[in-house]
């Protein structure tokens, strides 16, 4: 078990670490061969310029100005001037939310803090039950959590009074920040410049008709339901092989041009083998065969084209509608289009970049069955994960090495390496082992067929947050007491193994400190110095770039990963809330974990971070429940706790506690979460008026025209699927090509009754 020497190594080492990164990104970053690097977004908003284009020749490539490095830390104060309705402006309001995440750690936790060092941590100090404890094991930081109180002292009323203290605080602060982002939202909605999206329904699981085509169905049913607000619409097509084409023909233009480089540098003529990654095969030249190579994928590529275009089979049952106003779009996108409610589903069409266009092949019937087989495979891959993470950290500590490896005992037992494997191994090697899980997560959410990156994300993050809380929270503590505690149990009477458990939850907490250290600290400073994007800068830039085009294309700004991100944050808020009655020692670490972030962050997302889509911060509900969800985890636990305490009139006080709780969350969901859910129509018609007195002339047929079709069409302007226009008639009837009206009519209550067994 972690002591004081071995947390103060950990929080050298880490606070070395990041010292050691910010001191490395202050350096790369002044350097003009690495200014695309440091501050892409500049350049993409056009009002940068390279400084490798001017000055000496030495000076293009390294900074000789030496008090530039003086100012090393000069990013962070520029980080925080920024006012926040400017960076509403300059990085859309998802980032600003996203960055309100850290300011609301930053609001709950420092005063939290106060007052658990001012109450609870001299209540904790003079308790002195550990000091005669002789079956437990302890160290100094144990001295100041609820567990160096004697069982059954009033002592223990300061804690279920501080809860209350606690919860109430964290209510004030998250009704304020729901509000306030709500607010931000209607005004970002309000004040946006006219998107596609805001015109445009997304349409799925159409009904087949006999008669018509899709794209002819479509047209028919939205001009009678709804016409004097139907403009357009553009079927979907299912472009999925041609786009893999276009992508494997944009690999062998790379590496095309990678060769045509060498051969001007050089002036020899590059060779390389025709089989797999040019490992095997005949030699051949490279510069003939990847140019053989991409023309015969342009023809395979063309060809596929027209099939797509032409064949219609290659029409999925899915549309995007647009109409003539917001207020014609928030109608039917908001509204149940058919008597069955299964089929003319209709939802907010995602903005053009968001859209994940994989996905909308996926017939609709089998949207349920993926994500029932992803919730069985989640369920079964964080209960096989436990094992893997249990063992691990059975061997990052120090017993858990001798048994493994006894030669190490001579050197295990010098007190620097000791206090570096209890200090700093176990956090690290947790860090390692969850590199990879992202990946599957994100792969899990795609398979269950979200037709938007924004879903996508929210998805994820959902699954990472369960995996977080179940896998390294609950995991940690469950595994690393009955690790440490294993000889006791075995040893004691039953009656008392309750008692040894519920003392050694709070002993847990130097584990999360030092886990706090290494990903909260060393990790987050890990993240400004984008070691990954920069050597791959460089690479493309050395072997691929020849024009200050490719320049900008070889940039990889990144953006905020949602997906990644907000579950580890999340994790954050719950060591607080939990640990902030029991152990606040813990405290600290994590207010020093929501302030260095923030301003990190603060940072990429001004100079860094292009977003590659805007949702107007959709995601604080899922944020403010997982917030709850931490509430209620922590006032469970410490009523666990508390029980083994023999706190028999304090801890039934608690019961009341996850009541409240409920009933706040269902005030704010009911108060504010329909401003992230559906769009007023009293907005929309604001909106709607004001665009028709500003913009009398305006053409919205041809501002939408293309804006929905799929991106491998883009560019070929002779060869686009052609979005289909609402007919200028006066006639109050529709054209048609059913046969006739009660054929038509048993065919759509055929339809129905086939679409009803593909409701979710």
């Amino acid at each position: 078990m972690a002591n004081l020497k071995d947390i103060g190594v950990s929080a050298a080492i880490n606070i070395l670490s990041a010292f050691a990164f910010l001191v490395a990104f202050a350096i790369l970053r002044i350097q003009p061969v690495n200014d695309r690097v440091y501050f892409p977004k500049w350049y993409r908003k056009g009002v940068r310029s390279s400084p490798t284009h001017s000055g000496t020749f030495a000076n293009k490539f390294v900074n000789l100005d030496l008090r530039t490095y003086l100012r090393f830390l000069n990013w962070m104060p520029d980080a925080l001037k920024m006012p926040e309705s400017e960076l509403v402006d300059h990085a859309g309001l998802d980032s600003v939310a996203y960055l309100r995440i850290y300011l609301l750690g930053l609001k709950i936790f420092v005063p939290l803090a106060v007052l658990a060092f001012v109450v609870l941590v001299p209540i904790n100090w003079t308790g002195k039950t550990l000091e005669h404890a002789t079956n437990v094991s302890f160290s100094d930081i144990d001295k100041l959590s609820i567990s160096n109180i004697p069982a059954g002292s009033k002592r223990l009323y300061a804690h279920t009074i501080m809860s209350y203290v606690f919860t109430l605080w964290t209510f004030y602060v998250l009704r304020n920040e729901y509000k306030m982002i709500a607010d931000m939202r209607l005004r970002f909605l309000a004040s946006q410049n006219r998107r596609p999206d805001q015109f445009t329904v997304l349409v799925r699981n159409i009904p087949p008709d006999p008669d018509e085509s899709v794209s002819e169905h479509v047209q028919h049913f939205f001009c009678v339901n709804h016409p004097d607000h139907y403009l357009t619409h553009q079927v979907v097509y299912n472009a999925n092989k041609l786009a893999q084409l276009v992508e494997n023909k944009k690999s062998l233009r790379n590496w095309l041009t990678y060769y045509k480089n060498t051969y001007e540098r050089t002036s020899k003529k590059p060779t390389t083998k025709t089989g797999f990654w040019g490992l095997w095969g005949t030699r051949v030249d490279a510069i003939d065969y990847y140019a053989a190579e991409i023309s015969k994928l342009t023809e395979e590529e063309n060809a596929e084209r027209e099939k797509v275009i032409s064949d219609a089979n290659s029409i999925i049952p899915a549309a995007f509608v647009s109409f003539k106003s917001r207020w014609g779009a928030a109608v039917c996108a908001q509204t149940q289009q058919s008597r069955n409610p299964t089929i003319w589903l209709t939802n907010w069409a995602p903005e053009p970049r968001d859209i994940f266009w994989d996905n909308l092949s996926i017939p609709y019937v089998e949207l349920t069955i993926r994500r029932l087989l992803m919730a069985v495979s989640l369920f079964a891959l964080i209960f096989f994960f436990m094992i893997p993470i249990a063992f691990v950290q059975s061997l990052a500590n120090i017993e858990g090495i001798q048994k493994a490896l006894p030669f190490l005992k001579p050197l295990i037992d010098f007190g620097f390496v000791k206090s570096f494997i209890q200090g700093f191994l176990p956090g690290i090697a947790l860090k390692i082992f969850l590199i990879l899980l992202p990946i599957i997560l994100m792969t899990m959410s795609k398979i269950e067929g979200f037709t938007s990156l924004s879903s996508l994300e929210k998805r994820s993050a959902g699954k990472y947050y369960l995996f977080i809380l179940v896998n390294v929270f609950l995991g940690s503590i469950v595994t690393g007491t009955a690790l440490q505690q294993l000889n006791t149990f075995l040893n004691e009477p039953p009656t008392e193994i309750p008692k040894t458990f519920g003392v050694s939850i709070p002993m847990k907490a130097t584990f999360f400190i030092t886990y706090t250290m290494v990903d909260g600290w060393a990790g987050i400073a890990a993240e400004i110095i984008r070691l990954v994007p920069l050597v791959i800068f460089h690479l493309k830039n050395t072997f691929l770039v020849k024009t200050d085009q490719d320049r900008d294309e070889a940039m990889d700004p990144g953006y905020l990963r949602f997906a990644t991100n907000e579950p580890r944050i999340q994790f954050y808020i719950l060591l607080g809330l939990v640990y902030a009655p029991v152990t606040p020692i813990l405290l600290p670490f994590i207010i020093v974990f929501f302030a260095f972030s923030y301003v990190v962050f603060r940072h990429q997302v001004i100079n860094v971070y292009d977003q590659i889509y805007e949702s107007g911060a959709a995601f604080w509900p899922d944020v403010h429940r997982r917030i709850i969800i931490n509430l209620i985890i922590s006032q469970l636990l410490l009523m666990g706790l508390l029980s083994t305490r023999k706190a028999d009139k304090s801890s039934p006080l608690l019961i009341l506690l996850p009541v409240i709780t409920i009933w706040f969350h269902v005030y704010c969901k009911g108060r504010f979460e329909p401003a992230f859910v559906t769009f007023p129509l009293q907005e929309a018609m604001v909106k709607d008026t004001l665009e028709r007195a500003t913009e009398p002339n305006l053409n919205l047929r041809t501002y939408l025209q293309d804006a929905y079709v799929h991106p491998v069409f883009k560019g070929i302007q002779e060869q686009n699927p052609p979005a289909v226009e609402e007919e200028e008639d006066s006639s109050p009837l529709v054209a048609t090509k059913r046969r006739n009206w009660n054929a038509s009519k048993n065919e759509s209550d055929a339809s129905s009754k086939a679409g009803s067994g593909t409701g979710q």
